[in-house]
């Protein structure tokens, strides 16, 4: 059992809508920058029983999962179902079964939420879950600031940063969606500062918690859009500091788990100076 705070929906439209090829084709770039740094950036999948270092593949149709902490789920819909079932206790139609099977326990004899097939008009006869998944579907994603905080200079200084540092390496500032029948979603750019994979972190952030062929160690690229309106971080929400928050994702192995792969991204951070710190903070609060 672990505390975990919600994923950020911000433009998570956009995110369902990245075809399976952009994040293939992300994950094979900068290859020799990536494994200069120790990165490896491969989300994993369950085939027969064994963990390969192929992307994080949906076990029921092989399309890449990307919503969660673990990217554990595929679209949002599976999103939505697992997160009534899971985290309110709310059966639905993707998930018709309670959780808890002792007899004394079963309060409702059939799922707590369905579409009702005798109301003919949408979205009134639609579930829960679908009408939650339509919501974040339709969710923009964020404007980020060009000036606040620490000014245009600033924020430019810091942009650059992120990347001479290494952090884009993970967090890849922007993806592109695919075919959609939604204008909105259809072709766009997804500014997200995530590549959706899943990367080791590190005997300090594990969590012991296995989702979808992710390890105990193992968390999605957590997008970056919205940062600047955000008050805890990571998974847990154990911080409050942008800088705490960086220097968690630094972590040495032990018998259970391998060093995270962001050691060396921090080292060349711990490198800057003073001012090239706060430059590089300027940029992540301003998204």
């Amino acid at each position: 059992m672990i505390f975990r705070i919600p994923t950020p929906l911000f433009g998570a439209g956009l995110i369902e809508q990245i075809p399976d090829s952009v994040i293939l084709a992300n994950a094979a770039a900068n290859a020799s920058a990536k494994s200069s740094l120790g990165i490896k950036g491969h989300p994993n999948v369950i085939i027969t029983g064994k963990v390969t270092g192929e992307t994080n593949n949906n076990g029921n149709d092989g399309t890449i999962a990307r919503f969660g902490w673990k990217a554990q789920n595929q679209s949002l819909l599976l999103f939505s179902g697992e997160a009534y079932n899971v985290e309110m206790g709310i059966s639905n139609e993707l998930f018709q079964q309670e959780r808890e099977q002792k007899p004394a326990c079963q309060f409702a004899d059939v799922p707590n939420n369905v579409t009702d097939p005798e109301v003919t008009t949408t979205p009134a006869g639609l579930s829960a879950i679908e009408k939650f998944a339509f919501f974040q579907r339709f969710l923009a994603p964020p404007t980020p600031s060009t000036t606040s905080p620490g000014g245009s200079a600033s924020i430019g200084r810091g942009r650059n940063l992120f990347g001479y540092t290494g952090c884009a390496l993970c967090h890849t500032p922007s993806l592109t969606s695919g075919n959609s029948p939604v204008a909105a979603l259809n072709h766009q750019p997804v500014n997200l500062f995530s590549d959706l994979a899943l990367h080791a972190m590190g005997p300090g952030l594990a969590d012991d918690i296995l989702q979808g062929g992710a390890r105990g160690d193992e968390f999605r690229t957590a997008p970056l859009w919205g940062l600047g309106k955000r008050i805890f971080f990571l998974h847990d929400g154990r911080t409050r500091s942008l800088l705490e928050t960086i220097q968690a994702h630094r972590s040495g192995g032990n018998a259970r788990f391998g060093p995270s792969e962001a050691n060396a991204v921090v080292n060349n951070f711990n490198q800057l100076n003073e001012q090239q710190k706060q430059d590089l903070l300027n940029f992540l609060r301003s998204l």
